[in-house]
């Protein structure tokens, strides 16, 4: 079969040290536990389809560790991760159970390391190995996962039985078990969530496989080796529960240290983006980002590490190299329908802290993850509300120690600090910043403040006292009203029920009190998603982008003043921590939040987002607004609040495959009329326009300007303007490479096409071909008022030819055709042409008709000074020279006053266009 030529024949066979394994048991073995430790959680699957573990991990390094080490721990741990010393040496995976210094055989191997570390992925890359072959040392791995072990309300169980009710096809096997040797490795994943107690009236010697106990009572004896002594064990902790397993019992410590070297994180990212799936996405189609795109994101962060900068420090942790390829990969590549940034931030928790306990050993049974959302997280939101990222000892010493009191809180920090202090804070690695921390990445900070807020933990000492005053004395006031209700029939006490009934009013008027507070976090909140900084102005998606990449270009000077901090994410966290879909994960991380809670908090949000959002925003701003209702993923919300809304402008934003799917996602669905589209110098592609195109049905003007579309982009706007529901009336299209080509696709849109009226072709590259081809199908079109095809290379011939066609349409009222490469003979016809009829379209060919200056100078050079810095410099000094010398010939030739005053005056203006160019002028 498949799976056996993969495997070395001295698996299957006899061994001179171990058993005769039976070989059909052991082949199902392997198939159903790689079948099993392959399958990826739901948050690998962005990656593609067939994206394999064994073709992307890299492993984490690993620093053998000493028992004297591990029992004098620093009083108080540091953030910092130091390289292994010298005299200690690092492990590779094959290496773990080599013998000792002494020569001694090594039995037991105990991996410990913080949160987000990479055990899970080591482990599991581990099992896959054996299961592949490709670990010869053992012939039979058999995992437990402590998880499971730990569940509640445990029956006694024997070990054999342990094995067959998670592996059934070892049945056969059960009976080798004790002769296998210490090629048979049990690997205990996770041990810190057993409550492990090595003393022997607590927990009795247990030698017989095949006898029930409890299942800590088997751990406990296989880790004493009276039970199976010559089996290998390897097991895996966090740090702070590495202690309860005497050391006497362990062969070896090793420290997992994540990837203390910048050559580990380069190579995580090539495995992860050299994957075939990233070329294409959870579909199987393409995701519109090049192999050369994707080679220069990976050039840029290796550059980005290179330089040492605070992300080389948060990639010192596997889990934060696999949160920055999510977060490209969501920013380049967006594949999953509803993927949104607060998704991958929270799904990014759920993988590292999922069913996580502080100490297992603690009665509260304390989610981690809770405890970081409420020390961290008031650490997170004090630094937003103070504006700040960097802090000192003394501020993480204070958030992490206040209200802590008891010898049991006391060792709960202790754990934190152990175990996961390190994966949230990093120490910072900026030039006069040493000595303070950092968030391991700065959207984590504001994620973190956001939860805070949404759980509910931001509360003053008054308001906390004041909730369960108010609620117990609602509840005395309803008892206490009742029974004196009954007693005022028969005595005269009418008053007592009036003074206990207004303790009915407390809870009313603390929630009164209490929604005042969620108001000013709202407005905050929203001020902070408004607020547009000059440095700053990026919008928040290519922030972040340049939050991992890096900036290109000078960098500012040390000596220089800081900029002022912005936290344009921490609104779209709140926002995107309020939807559903990331409740529900919160709550399997055990920081449910109250329906009550979120409704008062999106009606906060909604109160001042009404007020504050009608006002005319920036094209940054205005998409940082619609990138919060897309990751509040609440169309009955976003329909309301949306509904003023008439001018879309988002000209000059980089409207990346992401972009497109947050404006489309967000607007496509709405039904009021936008009044105008503007996506002009926006990098659209042909796939962004097919994303935008609900949003474009509803559009009246349309404005598509400076985006390099070719003639693959023509037809898209052909099937926009034949499509029914299509209501543009005015679309600008200058500036795009469009040529005849495209034109071509174009014309067939005009054909069938019954509300566009202005059409703007400037500088597109039509030629002569393309004002014919116009000239021929003119006629199709019946609604068309305006068109402008100025400045595309056509000659006197195929102007004139446009020109007739325009002057016998029904509708069409003007022709712009200046800028082409007219002579004046061809001008002097299209005067004469324009002057043979009366009636017909205007043609703008130049700033003059005869002696007169034209009613259009001051469009056409409202045209050209639009465009001026894009625009061939060159060429546009040679048409300006020719306009001034028409103009000057014109005042010659005329003795009116007013006309020659008139001329002077554009001649005045044609001359500061050409030196602003730098040509002559005159």
């Amino acid at each position: 079969m498949q799976w056996r030529s993969h495997l070395p024949w001295t698996s299957w066979g006899r061994n001179l040290r171990g058993p005769f394994w039976p070989t059909e048991s052991v082949h199902r073995y392997r198939r159903s536990l790689a079948e099993w430790f392959i399958r990826l959680p739901r948050e690998e699957r962005q990656f593609g389809p067939t994206f394999s573990l064994d073709t992307a991990h890299v492993d984490p390094v690993i620093r053998e560790s000493t028992p004297d080490e591990l029992l004098r721990p620093p009083a108080e741990p540091t953030l910092e991760h130091p390289l292994p010393p010298k005299e200690l040496r690092t492990l590779a995976l094959p290496q773990l159970f080599d013998p000792d210094a002494c020569g001694r055989h090594v039995q037991t191997v105990v991996l410990y390391g913080t949160v987000g570390t990479g055990k899970s992925t080591l482990v599991r890359k581990m099992v896959l190995d054996w299961c592949h072959g490709r670990l010869p040392s053992f012939e039979m791995v058999i995992p437990f996962s402590c998880e499971d072990l730990s569940a509640p309300g445990p029956t006694p169980i024997s070990l054999y039985q342990m094995v067959t009710r998670r592996y059934p096809h070892l049945k056969e096997v059960l009976p080798l078990l004790g002769n296998a040797g210490p090629r048979l490795l049990f690997v205990l994943h996770g041990m810190e969530r057993l409550n492990l107690d090595f003393r022997m009236e607590s927990t009795g010697l247990h030698g017989d496989p095949e006898v029930s106990a409890m299942p800590t009572t088997i751990i406990v004896n296989l880790l004493r080796k009276f039970m199976l002594p010559e089996a290998s064990i390897l097991v895996t902790t966090r740090a702070s529960a590495v202690g309860r397993i005497p050391s006497k019992y362990v062969g070896r410590y090793g420290e997992i240290c994540g990837f203390s070297d910048t050559n580990l994180q380069k190579l995580y990212f090539q495995l992860r983006f050299n994957q075939p799936d990233c070329r294409h996405n959870a579909n199987g189609v393409g995701t519109h980002v090049t192999p050369a795109q994707w080679d220069n994101l990976i050039e840029m962060l290796s550059r980005n590490l290179e330089g040492h900068h605070q992300i080389a420090a948060a990639c010192f942790l596997p889990s934060y190299c696999w949160l920055v390829c999510a977060t490209l990969y969501f920013l380049h590549a967006p594949t999953l329908a509803g993927q949104t940034l607060t998704g991958i931030y929270t799904s990014f928790l759920r993988l590292n802290f999922s069913g996580e306990i502080l100490d297992s050993t603690d009665p509260s049974r304390t989610s981690l993850m809770a405890y970081a959302a409420r020390t961290m997280g008031k650490l997170a939101y004090e630094g937003v509300a103070s504006r700040k990222t960097y802090f000192s000892e003394k501020d993480v010493q204070e958030c992490l120690e206040s209200g802590v009191k008891t010898e049991e809180e006391f060792q709960l920090l202790h754990v934190f600090r152990r175990d996961a202090l390190r994966f949230f804070l990093a120490p910072c690695v900026e030039s006069g910043k040493q000595g303070t921390f950092v968030f391991t990445v700065p959207a984590m900070q504001e994620y973190l403040a956001a939860l805070y807020i949404v759980l509910g933990e931001h509360k003053t000492a008054w308001q906390r006292v004041g909730k369960e005053a108010a609620e117990l004395v609602g509840r005395v006031g309803e008892d206490v009203s009742l029974v004196l209700s009954v007693v005022a029939k028969l005595l005269p006490l009418r008053v007592l029920p009036l003074l206990f009934n207004l303790l009915k009013v407390v809870p009313r008027v603390f929630g009164r009190w209490a929604g005042k507070s969620r108001e000013a976090v709202a407005q905050a909140m929203v001020l902070e998603m408004f607020r547009e900084e000059d440095y700053y102005n990026d919008d928040v998606l290519d922030q972040l982008g340049a939050s991992i990449l890096g900036v290109e270009g000078p960098r500012r000077h040390p000596d220089e003043p800081p900029d002022d901090e912005v936290f344009e994410l921490f609104p779209m966290f709140m926002g995107g921590l309020l939807s559903s879909r990331n409740r529900v994960v919160l709550a399997q991380l055990g920081c449910p939040i109250k329906n009550m809670d979120a409704l008062e908090n999106a009606q906060a949000i909604k109160k001042k987002l009404v007020k504050l959002g009608r006002q005319g925003l920036p094209p940054s701003e205005l998409l940082d607004h619609l990138f919060f209702h897309y990751e509040f993923q609440n169309q009955h919300f976003s329909a309301e609040l949306l509904s003023s809304l008439r001018q879309l402008n988002l000209a000059s934003v980089r409207m990346t495959p992401l972009k497109c799917s947050v404006v489309a996602s967000v607007l496509g669905s709405g039904t009021h009329t936008l009044d105008e589209v503007n996506l002009a110098s926006c990098q659209l592609d042909p796939a962004g326009l097919r994303t935008l195109m609900p949003v474009f049905l509803r559009a009246r003007k349309l404005g598509l300007q400076l985006n390099s579309l070719g003639p693959e982009a023509c037809k898209d706007i052909r099937d926009l303007l034949l499509h029914d529901q299509c209501q543009v009336t005015t679309l600008r299209l200058s500036n795009n490479p469009l040529t005849a080509a495209g034109l071509a696709l174009l014309v067939e849109g005009l054909s069938g096409n019954t509300s566009l009226t202005h059409l703007s072709l400037l500088h597109t590259g039509l030629g002569d071909e393309g004002l014919e081809l116009l000239a021929t199908h003119l006629e199709r079109n019946q609604q068309l008022r305006e068109l402008n095809v100025a400045y595309n290379g056509a000659g006197d011939a195929a102007a004139l030819g446009l020109a007739r066609a325009a002057r016998q349409h029904p509708s069409l009222e003007l022709l712009h055709l200046y800028f082409n490469e007219l002579s004046p003979e061809g001008r002097k016809k299209l005067r004469e042409l324009e002057g043979a009829t009366a009636g017909g379209a205007r043609v703008a060919a130049s700033l003059t008709e005869g002696t007169a200056v034209s009613e259009h100078w001051s469009v056409i050079l409202g045209e050209i000074q639009r465009n001026l810095n894009s625009w061939e410099r060159g060429r546009v000094q040679r048409h300006l020279t020719m306009l001034l010398r028409d103009l000057e010939d014109s005042r010659s030739a005329t003795l009116n006053p007013w006309r020659k005053a008139q001329l002077l005056r554009v001649e005045g203006e044609v001359k500061s266009l050409l030196e602003g160019l730098g040509g002559p002028v005159s």
